[in-house]
């Protein structure tokens, strides 16, 4: 979609006065830009020694690398999947074509082209994807675990044919930063994970397109920060990308000023995107997952150079490794919170390996567990190599310098987030609840934001019951984005037909709902509670209280309204693996796990009237998105009727057996 002027001037409207400036001086820099690009500098002494350290392709599981090597060959053949698109293009692919809608982005200086319009480009993140050259990394790892040529050969064509169409500053690749970043990591790794390939070198090293690529991306970067209310997760890939290009690559002269810039960078925006918790500020566990990956491979980087860092930055690593091992439920998986893209930092792993297992066994080796960690049940490829090139944390910094939790944190204050679990008489938690009292997002725009305040998660032995229906798309299709991250989207109650929060555009909110959380006791004495309210719909105040009751497996509900009359419509989306039968305010849920079937009662406010919906398109309702780009049908249960008069409105889920 293009932006109308009415967005600019609502964006603009969310700036500061030194962001505004930094805006301004970056439209004069882009207009200098305009003429012939300088000439990259030549390397004095173009050497690459960010090399593994003896014995790390070792320490790779035997089943781990089989999962890569499978990955591998289906990529030789061309096969690949981007957020729900299958493409069998990839032996020779086209760096501006999105299969998706058919068209091919406009040739042209990076700053003309419209990137958000889908007409004109087509879908931006079909084309962007494949050049963050993460499935190269994942082609260079096959080399290093099997030595096997192809797949190093492979990784050279891609890159000489990608660096050819794609000369500095021209078309849709020079756009955004957060690609710049990611793709300079990505290339760092290729060239170590191909270090023993005789190639290696005349690929980049000694090819003066290689180098300079890199010194145009690293200029780039330098020049064009993310500012002010953007500073999300886009300036820690800028930075983490800067960083690791300029201990690895340090060929040029200007190699240690972008380093120094980019470490002073990234310590203060990991600082400003994390909460003291150790919680992401965006409020969105897959940015979470970004912004962790990004980081450790950025200090690995770092200390594969000698490079001193900050200890404040090991040390919000740390916490955050420590947030995201506190609010998984017993599969691992954590809330489904806000925007996710399925974004990744480094990838050389097949698909079949657990993202989130991934980053907790790094956190073990990096850090060391905690006794109420939960458990990694496999291996993988990423953590033997990130590990051998991270200085350990916990080892060379004397833990007792550092306050971790003793137990497991439950309630995340800063942070609005509280889990609730059911009882560990028989092994892990079966019941997992999150329920969200935080800050509606980052930033003055909170552009990963979604209209959910009080909304909850609840899953039983890892099964979404009731679900956050997720994300879906970002670009092009504005009906779909508007109702991913509605009020109606959630498990929340909405008043008169509208969001708690004022959307400006699809990453952009004008009126952020105020959340405060009034109880969270999560002992887990017989009943653990919870209660918040939000502001979003003054002068009327939603509260909400929940109950998770220890002994009869029960999560009850409670909503109310206080202020003048108003409309209601209260939401409960089911996961997709749920089938509902719903008879007047009664719903018989049932779902299978592990070839076992389960079954729940969800009883329902009877004020209310009771309607089941589930794949409606117009307008949008009843959906579950299990990744970016796909969405698939699911039961949603909405109550119409009125707030006039009524003190509460109580549902009740209750677990059979």
């Amino acid at each position: 979609m293009s932006m109308s002027p009415a967005w600019y001037l609502r964006r603009l409207s969310r700036m500061g006065p030194r962001e505004v400036g930094g805006r301004v001086g970056d439209v004069v820099r882009r207009r200098r830009w305009r003429s012939a690009p300088p000439a990259c500098p030549r390397p004095a002494d173009a050497r690459f020694t960010a090399v593994l350290p003896a014995g790390a392709l070792a320490a790779v599981e035997p089943e781990a690398a089989k999962r890569l090597v499978a990955e591998a060959d289906r990529l030789m053949a061309g096969h690949v999947e981007f957020f729900g698109v299958v493409r069998d293009d990839l032996v020779d692919p086209d760096w501006w074509f999105d299969p998706k809608t058919g068209r091919r982005a406009p040739w042209g200086h990076a700053f003309d082209v419209p990137y958000r319009d889908e007409d004109a480009v087509g879908d931006i993140k079909q084309i962007w994807e494949p050049s963050r050259h993460q499935y190269l990394t994942v082609l260079a790892a096959a080399y290093a675990v099997t030595g096997d040529e192809r797949y190093a050969q492979r990784v050279a064509e891609h890159l000489r044919s990608w660096w050819a169409a794609n000369a500095p500053l021209r078309g849709v690749h020079w756009i955004s930063g957060i690609e710049l970043g990611i793709r300079l990591l990505s290339w760092v790794w290729i060239r170590r994970l191909l270090d023993t390939w005789q190639g290696a070198a005349d690929l980049f090293e000694n090819n003066p397109v290689a180098v300079n690529q890199i010194w145009h991306h690293q200029r780039w970067l330098a020049a064009f920060p993310s500012r002010g209310s953007s500073a999300n997760n886009h300036v820690i890939a800028e930075a983490a990308g800067q960083l690791a290009a300029s201990c690895a690559f340090a060929w040029f002269p200007t190699s240690a000023r972008w380093r120094d810039g980019a470490l002073r960078s990234l310590e203060r925006n990991l600082r400003g995107n994390t909460f003291p918790s150790g919680l992401n500020r965006e409020l969105a566990s897959e940015y979470h997952g970004l912004v962790l990956e990004l980081g450790l491979a950025a200090v690995a980087e770092a200390d594969a150079a000698g490079v001193a860092v900050p200890t404040t930055v090991r040390l919000v690593l740390l916490r955050m490794t420590d947030a995201l091992a506190a609010v998984v439920d017993n599969r691992l998986r954590p809330p489904r919170q806000g925007d996710a893209d399925d974004g990744h930092g480094l990838v050389v792993d097949g698909p079949g390996t657990d993202r989130w297992a991934s980053l907790l066994a790094t956190g073990d080796a990096v850090f060391g567990r905690l006794d109420w960690w939960p458990e990694v049940p496999e291996s993988d490829v990423r953590t033997p190599l990130l590990a051998a090139l991270l200085r350990p944390y916990a080892k060379n910094d004397s833990p007792r310098r550092v306050t971790r939790p003793r137990s497991r944190p439950a309630h995340f204050a800063d942070a609005g987030m509280t889990i609730l679990r059911g009882p560990e008489k028989e092994g892990p938690e079966k019941i997992w609840c999150r329920c969200d009292g935080g800050p509606h997002g980052f930033l003055s725009i909170a552009a990963h934001a979604h209209a959910d305040a009080l909304s909850v998660e609840v899953r039983h032995d890892g099964v979404d019951v009731l679900a956050d229906p997720g994300t879906y798309c970002y670009h092009g299709q504005p009906a779909w984005r508007q109702y991913f991250r509605s009020t109606l989207g959630h498990n929340t109650l909405q008043l008169d037909d509208a969001d708690q929060s004022v959307s400006g555009g699809p990453f952009l909110w004008t009126r952020h709902a105020r959340t405060r959380v009034l109880v969270a006791d999560t002992s887990g004495r017989n009943v653990a509670r919870w209660c918040a309210e939000h502001d979003g719909y003054q002068p009327s105040v939603h509260r909400r209280r929940v109950e998770l009751a220890s002994d009869e497996r029960e999560v009850r509900i409670t909503d109310e309204v206080q202020g003048a009359h108003r409309t209601v419509r209260l939401a409960f989306h089911l996961g997709p693996a749920v089938t509902a039968e719903l008879e007047g305010n009664r719903a018989a849920l049932t779902w299978t796990r592990d070839g076992e079937e389960r079954s729940a009662v969800l009883e329902l406010p009877g004020d209310l009237n009771w309607q089941a919906h589930r794949g409606e398109s117009d307008p949008p309702l009843g959906w579950y998105s299990a990744g970016f780009g796909r969405k698939e049908p699911a039961t949603t249960l909405v109550g119409t009727g009125s707030a006039d008069g009524v003190r509460g409105f109580t549902s009740v889920l209750r677990f059979q057996g």
